[in-house]
């Protein structure tokens, strides 16, 4: 966090929307023009390349002729470097993660912003759609909890990258660990936020699309559970039986989130 932060050069209303883009070229144009389309037009996107070998960044450059758009370089860092780095570059009030697959109603902003400042918030999230490689509709929407407090978040992550909205006018910048290596670290993100303001929001509408990908292999959700127990027991110290009863929860959930 940048406590020393400036809030008068923070673009009042502007919404900053940071998507990390590796080998994305098959999704990243229906992502862009799911920004485009938004009724809420005060936004600016930045795109961070993360070292992609396919044609992911020509596919970014026919849309650059919109001056809200920007593109970015760096070497293969991973995603939460690359949303660092969008996040330094931001210049909005508001901060938003959208991965170069997901996707928003045309209403996203205009929800979230007029939701966010109704309940005088800081940081606040939405229910979601989930789709597959094709962007069709699969199993149910996940509905938001109306609320979520830092210790409710100590269970699981009960809230979707894609429909976050952050407000940094109280707390400035906010910026993902690093060190956990782009796995879990947007989880560890919305809890130093929660941290800081109390409480996060959730809007009950279905504002969001979040791309299920069927290739998902043994070998990821293996190293996805470790990364979990990883987390519970180094990152946020809870202990070995701790972390374990933790990640029993974890697993309900996610079993329970993905079965219906």
């Amino acid at each position: 966090m940048n406590s020393t932060e400036n809030t008068k050069m923070i673009k009042s209303g502007l919404v900053s929307i940071i998507t990390p883009l590796y080998n994305g070229e098959k999704y990243i144009a229906e992502t862009i023009e799911s920004v485009i389309s938004q009724t809420y037009t005060n936004w600016e996107m930045i795109i961070i390349n993360d070292g992609s070998t396919d044609s992911s960044v020509s596919v970014v450059e026919k849309y650059l002729g919109d001056s809200r758009i920007c593109l970015s370089q760096q070497e293969n860092m991973g995603s939460a470097v690359a949303r660092n780095n969008g996040i330094r570059q931001a210049q909005g009030q508001y901060i938003a993660l959208l991965d170069s697959d997901d996707l928003w109603e045309t209403h996203f902003l205009d929800s979230q912003i007029n939701f966010l400042k109704e309940k005088n918030a800081t940081l606040v999230y939405s229910s979601y759609k989930r789709i597959n490689e094709q962007s069709e509709e699969i199993l149910t929407p996940l509905i938001a909890r109306s609320s979520v407090t830092y210790n409710q978040m100590l269970v699981t992550n009960f809230i979707g990258c894609l429909t976050c909205l952050y407000d940094r006018t109280k707390y400035g910048k906010i910026y993902l660990r690093e060190e956990l290596k782009s796995l879990r670290d947007d989880y560890a993100y919305w809890l130093d936020i929660i941290k800081l303001c109390g409480i996060a929001y959730g809007n009950q509408a279905v504002l969001a699309k979040y791309r299920v990908i069927s290739s998902s292999t043994t070998g990821k959700k293996k190293k996805l559970i470790k990364a979990q127990f990883n987390f519970y027991n180094k990152y946020l110290g809870l202990g070995y039986f701790r972390s374990v009863i933790r990640l029993f929860y974890w697993g309900i959930w996610g079993i329970i989130k993905f079965n219906r």
